[in-house]
């Protein structure tokens, strides 16, 4: 049991003996955290604040009362009021150095304590559209999407990556006309996104002056909804082209996804998907058209109603997301379902959880459905210097494959600046991990609801909050081995290896232990930035470690205790990289 739930557990032994409200922890209401500034201790709580107002004391009075009652002599050293009513921890050194042992001993997880009762969780992430280049605004749902995908298979959960590709709609009539009627029909097929951008803009223009056109587009749009063999051979064209265009981009990334169900796919359930919502009442008819209404909801009642099928019988986005729920319940029964898209979207999606929470309810009154967890995860912007929109001199997003080329190129500056003796195939190697690593590290370490600007001098710095420096720490580290012709630091199943005598050891294993809380913490709520933090962090705290304590000159038991710390500063840094889908390097 990790040490925030023992001393979790001590807590609601306390406020239960003096009767307090909120003293269940198995409901996870009586929470402890690692502090944020180690001055204040290792862990603290705000449960006395909490309570105070049911009971009418003042919260520093009630603090001081909880502690008198808190029963965690065996692993703090002090316990303190502060604040207005905060109450922190500070663990004893054998406490801390017992825990450091069973974290190097412990080598399956990496340190990170699996869940009790793990979920099934689907993250539908990156969806980039069909027959367009994915841009910047594609980055942060890909990155913050693979993130979480990669920290809850970590925690123990089963984890469904879903890209649900645009690849339906209105615009695929303009394609294929433009296919068909733009261009040489003894030319070679279409090799590439920019050929698609090119002709979706001419038919685009095209129709928007000239009626006929208009129609010829949507006349190929009805052959294609309707199966026609040939209109359907260009779209499988089109989006087979797509498709090996972003799984190159992908996997340059390090991204990998489950399924890539895109809207087609949900097609053939769109009509039983309307009909069996009209029919228990949750959707109905308005102006010819098929809604559901928001009257009784007191945050949707002014808001416009979701439209899943016009009037002249075409579906549209919401009743493929309606679909795609009940697809994703029945088929891969879902737990959780997470949706990574930018803050524009929140209005859909309050409104698609409303829908499904009134639909699944329905279905549970005749026994056919019970309704998982449903979250937006949702993020700000990119910015550029003039804190505007990320986007070209002429005014386009930049093109991601265009960001990725750029990533290198100025990483591999870095790399040669700084080790010009490694061979050109290593530098490149090199600059592809760091310049990757930078642009997720730059991203996932912004609290994901705000906007945040782009700046190449900020993440390839080798100083500072970015994972050049994270990397470069660990590097460091790894040389440390070299030097000494380890290529691992002993294993160790007692706490007799750490006797954390100098109190930058202590400081660094304090750390060390809190990893499992670090990575926990960002699925409370989907906010990786909480462990970039702890990294960077760790980074820090290593760093005046190694200037403060000797380690391959020190004298013997000291010697393997630090190497110890040093392998797992270094397990610690490359695992929690990994799980930000960042890759490390152990020379530089």
């Amino acid at each position: 049991m990790r040490i925030p739930q023992r001393l979790e557990l001590a807590l609601a032994d306390a406020m239960q003996v003096l009767g307090l409200p909120g003293a269940e922890a198995a409901s996870g209401r009586c929470t402890v955290s690692a502090c944020h500034d180690p001055r204040f201790g290792d862990y603290q709580t705000n449960m006395a604040l909490l309570a105070a107002n049911a009971t009418g004391k003042k919260p520093r009075d009630l603090a001081g009362e909880i502690v008198g009652k808190l029963r965690v002599e065996e692993i703090c050293r002090r316990i303190q009021v502060a604040g207005p009513g905060f109450i922190n921890f500070e663990l004893k050194p054998e406490t801390v150095a017992a825990e450091l042992a069973h974290l190097h001993a412990e080598s399956r997880h990496a340190g990170i304590e699996q869940c009790a009762a793990p979920s099934v969780i689907v993250i539908d992430f990156s969806s980039p559209n069909i027959a367009k280049a994915m841009h910047v605004g594609h980055i942060r749902s890909t990155f913050l999407g693979d993130a979480l995908a990669r920290t809850a298979r970590a925690m123990g959960h089963r984890v469904i990556t879903d890209n649900h590709l645009g690849d339906w709609g209105t615009q695929f009539g303009k394609l294929i006309h433009a296919c068909k009627h733009m261009r040489d029909q003894n030319a070679p097929e279409i090799s590439s996104i920019e050929e698609l951008d090119h002709l979706y803009r001419e038919a685009h223009a095209r129709s928007e002056r000239d009626p006929t056109v208009l129609a010829a587009v949507r006349k190929e749009l009805a052959l294609l909804q309707a199966g026609d063999q040939d209109n359907v051979r260009i779209w499988k064209q089109i989006a087979e082209l797509s498709l090996r265009e972003f799984n190159h981009l992908y996997m340059r990334l390090g991204v990998t996804f489950d399924h890539y169900l895109g809207e087609s796919f949900y097609n053939p359930m769109l009509t039983g998907t309307v009909e069996e919502l009209r029919m228990l009442g949750i959707a109905e008819e308005s102006e010819g058209a098929t809604c559901i209404f928001f009257r009784e909801d007191p945050e949707l009642k002014n808001s416009a109603p979701m439209l899943i099928r016009k009037s002249d019988g075409a579906f549209l986005y919401a009743t493929t997301d309606l679909a795609a729920v009940h697809y994703r319940l029945a088929t891969w029964k879902a737990d959780e379902i997470l949706y990574v898209t930018d803050s524009r979207q929140q209005l859909h999606f309050k409104q698609l959880f409303t829908a499904i929470r009134r639909w699944l309810d329905a279905r549970t009154a005749v026994g056919k459905s019970q309704a998982p967890r449903l979250k937006h995860v949702f993020f700000g912007s990119i910015l550029g210097p003039d804190r505007k929109p990320f986007q070209t001199r002429s005014g386009e997003p930049v093109r991601l494959a265009d960001l990725l080329d750029e990533a290198t190129s100025r990483a591999l500056k870095v790399v040669r600046e700084k080790n010009p003796d490694l061979d050109e195939q290593q530098q490149f190697k090199a600059a592809q991990v760091l310049g990757m690593g930078a642009l997720k590290y730059a991203d996932l370490a912004q609290n994901r609801n705000l906007d945040y600007t782009f700046d190449w001098d900020k993440l390839l710095a080798l100083q500072g909050n970015t994972a050049p420096y994270l990397i470069y720490a660990y590097v460091r580290i790894c040389s440390i081995f070299k030097a000494g012709g380890a290529e691992n630091s002993p294993r160790a199943g007692s706490a007799a290896l750490f006797e954390l005598m100098d109190p930058a050891e202590l400081m660094l294993a304090k750390h060390l232990i809190q990893f499992s809380d670090a990575v926990h913490s960002v699925l409370q709520d989907y906010r990786p930035h909480l462990l970039t933090n702890y990294l960077y962090e760790l980074a820090v705290r290593f760093s005046k470690f190694y200037e403060t304590c000797p380690v391959l000159k020190a004298d013997e038991p000291s010697r393997s205790e630090r190497l110890a710390l040093c392998h797992l500063s270094a397990r610690t840094l490359q695992r929690g990289l990994h799980l930000l889908g960042i890759e490390t390097l152990e020379q530089m």
